[in-house]
């Protein structure tokens, strides 16, 4: 996944629908629903697990009715579908399925966000106490090459949950809403000729 919070960041610089990324989350919950709008950032193509360079963005499902808070949703769920795609792929190659989604980073911070991956993936989502595990990650590679931490038992112990979600969206609304994100993917396949 080459876009996701960097969408946020887009659809503030480029549309000015928000001051701030983290208001993308107040504009979301102006809305019940995505309202049948969805959002495939491919903006230099496709990666994981389509690997399309010549996919373009697309914004499907537009009607009269929708609004800012229909597209500042469908900017959050797109990363939420683009999550459980890269997962179902993993999970395909390595024949192992993911138990519970442990996330980092920015966007953590946004509960809507967490409740949809959660509802979508039909996993429990679970944001750490440190949020920004990859520089902690590299800290504590660190640390063990230095012999400051003792070894991995000791790393794991220093591991905490700020937030759990679980699931509590229904099978069937998850499938139509994630059948109709497949849909809008495949819309954006192949828009420049094939070189």
């Amino acid at each position: 996944m080459a876009i996701t919070g960097a969408l946020v960041q887009w659809i503030r610089d480029n549309f000015g629908l928000i001051a701030r990324s983290p208001d993308i989350e107040t504009l979301a919950r102006t809305v019940e629903d995505n309202g049948g709008v969805y959002f495939v950032p491919a903006f230099s193509g496709l990666y994981a697990p389509y690997w399309k360079h010549n996919a373009r963005g697309v914004i499907a499902g537009l009607t009269r009715y929708t609004n800012k808070g229909h597209l500042a949703r469908a900017v959050l769920e797109a990363t939420a579908f683009q999550t459980r795609e890269v997962v179902e792929a993993m999970e395909k190659d390595a024949g192992i399925p993911l138990q519970v989604l442990r996330t980092d980073g920015g966007m953590v911070e946004n509960e809507l966000l967490m409740q949809f991956q959660a509802d979508i993936l039909d996993r429990v989502v679970v944001r750490p106490a440190v949020k920004e595990t990859t520089a902690l990650g590299a800290a504590y590679a660190a640390g063990l090459a230095v012999g400051f931490f003792e070894n991995l038992e000791d790393l794991r112990g220093r591991w905490s949950v700020d937030r759990t979600w679980k699931p509590a969206m229904d099978t069937a609304h998850r499938a139509r809403l994630y059948g109709f994100w497949k849909k809008a993917v495949t819309r954006s396949f192949d828009w420049l000729e094939s070189e």
